[in-house]
């Protein structure tokens, strides 16, 4: 039996996804927010020095191409942060590709330049604007104060050699002519990546489609360079449940950079997780990356930044891949029992445990068949005997939840043994 006849996927992608590769700078890469957006969570908590490194680290070996390491005009604390960054960065010959955001202000930019003589790389200026309507009202600012504005932040990066990506706030809710002017003036001052934003979480996959198609076919061709000369981030947010989906919808749009945060960490809902982002253009085939230290990264930006993971968050959260449920179990169980495991690890589940370091658990409860007990009893070194399976069934039955490992142990010991 081929394993691919087993499983009919109605996500094969039947229409047509145009990525000429001639028209981009390279092939999809990811910018891990985590230390910079990320931080900005109102529950979010920075890391030491040393835990941010063994983060970089984790992005290192998980093939993430970009990070964004800090705001270094918060001050000398945050500088000194990207500084040790930097250094075990370079001491380790790390293909990680540092940045770090900026107002579009020359005083943020300056740090940049000693970082970028010390440590003799290029260190992307992540040059940040607002541009949608609200934004102007509430800032009383003007396009002409915007476009001024971002003329003195790039044009000093640039003379400095510093790469600019120049990211417009709120993208996805302003004007198509004003985002057309200010990536148009940003672009012939010598920007050579740009950052479409959807900072308000406010746009569906419809609109990333649209908006993409719009920087790529009118704003790039009309501020007269080639589409392959410019890299194309996108950056989205939580604030709808969308992050995810519209990642996926950027790389479909021909984004070249998708950004996201590990746990969807960030201001209000959060920005879109990269984690999750990872896995399913994993599962699409459209990166190749291993991912076996993905669980890893997770938990320890979990304990590390202290954002939460639920129980049930997709993958990576204790229930992901736990079932106690007796027909579900008992599918799981018998393809365990064939000793097949990309069989058990997609008869009950969308997403192959394995393939990120986990595993399938099976747990005893009040919805489980007398498989589960057997199965958990075998892998825990006892005897299943008829009558501990029957103590057990009637034990887990009177639950009102599945039971935890400890708590079974502790069933076992007061069942009398004869």
């Amino acid at each position: 039996m081929d394993e691919q006849d087993l499983i009919y996927d109605w996500n094969e992608i039947d229409y047509e996804i145009e990525r000429n590769g001639s028209n981009h700078p390279h092939e999809l890469w990811f910018d891990d927010e985590t230390l910079r957006d990320g931080l900005q969570s109102p529950s979010a908590r920075n890391p030491t020095i040393e835990q941010k490194i063994e983060l970089i680290d984790f992005m290192e070996t998980l093939g993430i191409q970009k990070a964004d390491l800090g705001l270094p005009g918060a001050g000398p604390f945050h500088v000194g942060h990207i500084d040790a960054m930097l250094t075990h960065m370079g001491e380790n010959d790390y293909a990680l590709r540092p940045g770090c955001a900026v107002r579009t202000v020359v005083s943020d930019i300056e740090p940049l330049v000693d970082l970028q003589a010390k440590h003799e790389r290029q260190i992307q200026a992540s040059a940040f604007l607002g541009t949608s309507p609200i934004r102007q009202y509430a800032e009383d600012w003007t396009m002409e104060k915007i476009i001024s504005t971002a003329e003195k932040a790039v044009s000093f990066a640039i003379d400095n050699d510093i790469p600019v990506m120049f990211v417009t706030e709120d993208t996805t809710r302003s004007k198509p002519e004003e985002i057309k002017a200010v990536y148009t003036r940003a672009l012939e001052l010598g920007a050579d990546r740009i950052c479409v934003c959807d900072t308000c979480g406010h746009v569906t996959p419809n609109g990333v489609h649209k908006l993409l198609s719009f920087i790529q076919d009118e704003v790039i061709p009309d501020a007269g360079v080639k589409r392959r000369d410019i890299e194309v981030n996108w950056h989205g947010h939580q604030d709808r449940g969308l992050g995810v989906a519209n990642n996926l919808a950027a790389y479909e749009a021909g984004a070249d950079v998708i950004h996201g945060t590990a746990l969807g960490v960030g201001e209000r809902a959060g920005n879109a997780p990269l984690d999750q982002t990872l896995v399913n253009l994993s599962l699409m085939g459209v990166i190749s990356n291993d991912l076996t230290a993905l669980n890893d990264y997770v938990r320890k930006a979990h304990e590390y930044v202290e954002v939460a993971l639920p129980r049930n968050y997709p993958v990576f959260g204790e229930d992901a891949f736990e079932t106690g449920t007796g027909v579900h179990a008992s599918a799981v169980v018998k393809a365990m029992k064939k000793g097949d495991q990309w069989l058990a690890d997609r008869v009950y589940s969308g997403v192959p445990a394995a393939d990120y370091g986990l595993q399938q658990v099976i747990r005893i409860g009040h919805m489980s068949g007398r498989s589960n007990i057997i199965w958990w009893l075998q892998q825990n070194g006892y005897v299943a005997t008829d009558e501990l399976v029957s103590n057990l069934f009637e034990v887990a039955k009177g639950q009102r939840r599945m039971m935890t490992d400890e708590e079974v142990h502790a069933a076992i010991s007061e069942f009398p043994q004869s």
